[in-house]
């Protein structure tokens, strides 16, 4: 696997190896990405929240994020993020190994420009993740909220919209901003 785009173009970075932690393939990471570029100038500070390897979070750092926090309750996971991002030598970032809840609670003072969503398949969570975003007022006025899921979820909210719906074979990719006004 290998970072597309930005400072670390070309860097190669290690995947987990394991059967519960699915990395997000070049295309679809670029496809994301080529989404949500419009809105790069406004994307400071993200959450990798089910990181696995990291490749989201370092993808965007590369790209012009400033900080990333990464999480993921896999050791092998949280291990091998932070071997990633050791390789790429970023400096600001954060790396938790916490189940997804504690991170969140953890973090609920913190205000994210952009928040990556791609939790193991069978835990539908993303739809609790967003509300207790939401409720906790963690995403900036102009952030974005990137999930990957595979199962079928909708999450209809009067704040929210949805700028980006995409299926790539048996993954699928939605991408949440807050309504103009």
């Amino acid at each position: 696997m290998r970072i597309i785009a930005g400072k670390y173009r070309g860097k190669k970075i290690d995947m987990v190896g394991v059967e519960s932690t699915r990395e997000t393939q070049d295309k679809i990471r670029g496809a994301i990405f080529n989404s949500i570029y419009p809105y790069m100038d406004d994307l400071k500070t993200g959450l990798d929240l089910f990181s696995g390897s990291g490749a989201m979070g370092i993808e965007a750092i590369s790209r012009g994020l400033d900080v990333c926090y990464f999480n993921d309750l896999n050791a092998k996971a949280y291990k091998t993020t932070i071997n990633n991002i050791e390789s790429c030598k970023i400096k600001d970032y954060k790396v938790y190994n916490l189940d997804y809840k504690e991170c969140l609670e953890t973090l609920k003072n913190t205000k994210f420009d952009c928040i990556f969503l791609d939790p193991p398949y069978k835990l539908e969570v993303i739809n609790d993740i967003i509300n207790y975003v939401l409720s906790n007022n963690m995403l900036n006025d102009r952030g974005l909220i990137v999930c990957e899921y595979e199962y079928d979820f909708n999450f209809e909210n009067d704040k929210l919209e949805i700028i980006k719906e995409k299926k790539y074979g048996y993954k699928c990719v939605k991408i949440y901003k807050f309504k103009e006004e």
